[in-house]
């Protein structure tokens, strides 16, 4: 079973993403293999938060690409519009996948096989947390392990 994570209320979903890579990525022990993360999320989204995992911080450098890039496969962080798309299944990524758009998943059994943990990141925005709500359901349906962590009080 995943452990699933739902981040809710979050006030801006780009810099949360962005603390959170750095402190998932940062987080490998000496002698450990990176863990790797994949973010998954609109397309628009996705550009904004290519453009402030750049500037995010003066002294670290979270290393990321989009999952088309030659390179995906070497880099820690990629980015991706879908799961169902044919780069997703090619990259070799398994340990962290960051959702933050609205869609569900279509195949959630394959997701959860695939990576261990997943991260859901719910803003305050009604949609959003709606969307959010029915995906916590249908995880919850399935089995899996959930954490809530209401971000309201930080």
């Amino acid at each position: 079973m995943a452990r699933i994570d739902f981040h809710s209320n979050v006030s801006d979903k780009l810099e949360y993403v962005c603390r959170l890579s750095r402190k998932i990525w940062s987080a490998t022990k000496e002698g450990d293999s990176v863990r790797n993360i994949v973010i998954v999320g609109d397309k628009a989204n996705l550009k904004k938060l290519d453009e402030l995992l750049w500037l995010f911080s003066g002294t670290d450098f979270l290393p990321h690409c989009f999952i088309e890039d030659e390179a995906a496969a070497e880099t820690p962080i990629v980015l991706t519009e879908s799961f169902s798309s044919p780069a997703f299944n090619l990259v070799p990524h398994t340990d962290v996948l960051i959702h933050i758009g609205n869609a569900m998943p279509a195949d959630i059994p394959a997701l959860v096989g695939r990576f261990p943990r997943i991260v859901e990141v719910v803003t305050v925005n009604e949609a959003e947390r709606l969307a959010g709500r029915e995906r916590y359901k249908a995880y919850r349906e399935l089995g899996h392990e959930l954490h809530n962590f209401d971000q309201s009080k930080s």
